[in-house]
């Protein structure tokens, strides 16, 4: 994981006339770092005011190898990071520009967890990828759901203008 002075001395690399929308910021820390690796950073890169997307990516910190040496992601932790992702830019008053995940409509059994409980025994049952584990139907559309209950739960209320008295 980058420091937020290599994060600033990059940005000034890749985005010199500090455009908006010209650079996307990925993170991709892992549940167990989310919470103490990203607020410095997201404090650094507002103190400088620089102009930035915020992504998560809370597939690749995920990724572990079963006993079998085969590549899964668990859910819980995918949402875990995803949940840290929204808590850190709440609390340091920036934006969350997104969630990037890596998915298939098809029912394979890559990824463990989710409603239906996919243990390391599912994973040989439709274990398909050439590469990385996806979220499979079922669990790509919970982890939706899950997400916008968190955005709607956080959202900030919009105020209603009062109505003149007549």
């Amino acid at each position: 994981t980058m420091d937020a002075d290599d994060l600033l001395r990059l940005i000034d690399v890749l985005s010199p006339r500090d455009e908006p929308g010209r650079l996307t910021l990925i993170s991709r820390m892992g549940a167990e770092r989310v919470h103490a690796k990203l607020p410095p950073l997201l404090r650094a890169v507002t103190r400088a005011g620089r102009k930035v997307v915020w992504l998560c990516d809370p597939m690749h910190g995920n990724t572990i190898s079963t006993a079998n040496k085969v590549k899964t992601r668990s859910f819980d932790s995918i949402l875990a990071e995803v949940r840290g992702f929204f808590d850190a830019h709440l609390a340091e008053g920036t934006w969350a520009g997104g969630v990037h995940v890596e998915m298939t409509g098809q029912e394979v059994t890559e990824c463990v967890g989710g409603a239906h409980r996919l243990t390391e025994a599912d994973l040989g049952g439709r274990y398909e990828t050439f590469c990385d584990p996806r979220l499979n139907a079922e669990q790509s559309l919970e982890l939706a759901f899950l997400v916008a209950e968190e955005l709607k739960a956080r959202r900030i209320p919009l105020r209603t203008p009062a109505v003149a008295a007549q």
